[in-house]
């Protein structure tokens, strides 16, 4: 993977832990790490996105749809809660949980039913705010935590990639290994 305008303190792939670590220097950064994970995605993955308001979750999926082929407005679903994505043989679910006052919303609106699909109509789960799901939520595959790196607000931004699963490791692993240059 090569992410312009990137840098990395450490390797892209820490194995002991399956945690790479990126400095985003700019939009056009946070949209090909997007670009990059695109081809790790399978049905049944749950990607968290974490940060503050302006942190760049939703630039990163704009990224990730755009190199699916998906050609359309890429919106945050503050409002609409998901937004439902079918590109290159993936059903998309890009959740958007900000506006939940307590978790027992997540199960009120009947959302549990797209984590808990499987086979054919399995799809890709990628959740912005997911701490307002609370305990409800399945535990996710890959967590990646954005935030501003710097004090103006068009500062690059630190995206922090974990996998606490064996699927999210394979994508880390996907992801390193389609790297020809490590990025630094």
């Amino acid at each position: 993977m090569h992410v312009p305008n990137s840098t990395s303190s450490s390797p892209l792939l820490s194995p002991e832990d399956a945690t790479a670590v990126l400095s985003l220097r700019d939009e056009a950064a946070t949209l090909a790490l997007g670009a990059a994970l695109a081809p790790t995605l399978h049905p049944g993955l749950v990607i968290t996105l974490e940060g503050d308001l302006g942190a760049g979750k939703t630039t990163l999926v704009r990224g990730l749809l755009r190199a699916l082929g998906y050609g359309n407005k890429v919106k945050s679903p503050t409002y609409t809660l998901v937004e439902v994505h079918v590109v290159s043989g993936l059903n998309l679910y890009h959740f958007d949980f900000y506006r939940f006052n307590e978790p027992e919303e997540y199960l009120d609106a009947g959302l549990d039913e797209y984590f808990q699909a499987s086979g054919p109509n399995a799809g890709v789960c990628l959740v912005e705010w997911p701490d307002k799901a609370g305990a409800y939520l399945p535990r996710p595959d890959l967590r990646i935590c954005l935030s501003v790196d710097g004090q103006d607000g068009n500062a690059g931004r630190k995206a922090v990639l974990h996998a606490p699963t064996a699927r999210g490791a394979a994508c880390l692993t996907s992801l390193s290994s389609a790297s020809s240059n490590p990025v630094r």
